[in-house]
């Protein structure tokens, strides 16, 4: 299904870094848009659009405003980089980038000769809105620790969609985006997630890296049909560049769903039924977070039969990690963005949080040991 509806330009929201919001006005209604300005250009009011309106349509959550995919009476400028490595492969907007891993490109020297991690903590969640609580947790206990996040393609192809990864590199609390694979708009690229990683440890030098989809996870109901199962082989990417992968574990007091409540069966099929090498998975020290013990110790039956035997019966040791909670809610609520997960706030469904900054804290003790 495709659909397309010509527009004008009505107006101009407040977007971000590489995002602008606009409302454009269809033969039967005014609509909310994105535009990529590395994609189209910059858009002005008054102008006429071609709109991909397809999810708004049908009414999704995910991408359910219309996207500007050109402007019918102006072409973007041209810009020439020196690369020649190309995104979104073989779609009308395929676009080209200077990839880390380009002949062509400044960093190439390196990235020739980077060969492996050196034991670099990454943290590996399949929700992006678990990366403003993986981030706070780093820094509630390494607070000066240089933080790369790798967007992967499994969801959001453009980067530049998380306003929370544009907030977080420009209050400091990120070093750098890295777009790999299909995924584009970084602030470096990468053709894929091993040379994303091979990046975030020799050009950026981060102590610490991210990785996970953009936003618009995708999920069917199904046991195998869901965006993030691309986590499982995230951490075989850490496992085989020498890293220390770390599993966010999905979890939720809040969910309405009886499979994602609790221990959600995402997490047990990344980190249980497809992962064959060993990830660390960050729990509650159950002594730090009392009032909620009986919740924890119910998510951490669920971690041994249904990932620790399931590694176990494969041959593959995953570590369950003890880590203290102290702190770590008050880290979340000073970050510099809201926390949302599944249209849930932090007060709302403060596990699925919890657990995310577990991680973080996690990675964040593995660099002082």
């Amino acid at each position: 299904m495709l659909q397309w509806e010509r527009a004008e330009v009505v107006s101009l929201r407040e977007g971000w870094s590489g995002v602008q919001r606009l409302e454009a006005r269809t033969e039967q209604d005014t609509v909310r848009a994105l535009a990529y300005p590395e994609l189209t250009g910059m858009v002005t009011i008054g102008e006429r659009v071609l709109l991909n309106t397809n999810a708004l349509r049908r009414g999704l959550g995910t991408g359910g405003e219309a996207l500007v995919v050109a402007r019918l009476d102006v072409l973007p400028e041209c810009v020439h980089g020196s690369g020649h490595m190309v995104k979104a492969r073989y779609t009308p907007m395929q676009t080209m980038v200077d990839a880390i891993d380009d002949p062509a490109s400044e960093h190439y020297p390196v990235m020739r000769q980077a060969q492996d991690l050196g034991g670099m903590p990454v943290v590996i969640a399949d929700l992006h809105s678990s990366l403003p609580a993986v981030v706070a947790g780093i820094r509630a206990t390494c607070p000066q620790a240089r933080i790369a996040h790798v967007h992967t393609d499994a969801a959001a192809l453009p980067a530049a969609l998380s306003r929370t990864a544009a907030v977080l590199r420009a209050e400091g609390l990120l070093a750098a985006v890295i777009s790999a694979g299909q995924a584009f708009g970084g602030d470096l690229e990468a053709v894929t997630v091993h040379s994303a990683l091979l990046g975030a440890r020799h050009v950026v030098g981060a102590d610490v890296a991210i990785l996970v989809q953009g936003p618009g996870n995708l999920g069917t109901g199904t046991g195998w049909g869901f965006s993030g199962v691309q986590a499982a082989e995230a951490v075989h990417a850490a496992h085989v560049l020498d890293g220390a992968p770390i599993g966010v574990l999905r979890v939720s007091g809040a969910d309405p769903r009886p499979r994602h409540r609790g221990l959600s069966h995402h997490a047990q099929t990344m980190f249980g039924a497809a992962c064959l090498a060993p990830v660390r998975l960050p729990v509650p020290a159950l002594e730090t977070d009392e009032p909620h013990s009986a919740f924890h110790l119910s998510v951490r039956e669920q971690v041994q039969q249904s990932i620790l035997d399931v590694g176990a019966q494969r041959g593959v040791q995953h570590q369950l990690a003890q880590v203290e909670t102290t702190g770590l809610r008050e880290a979340c609520e000073a970050l510099p963005v809201s926390l949302s997960t599944m249209g849930r706030s932090l007060d709302e469904d403060p596990e699925a949080f919890l657990y995310a900054a577990l991680a973080g804290r996690c990675a964040a003790e593995l660099l002082a040991a």
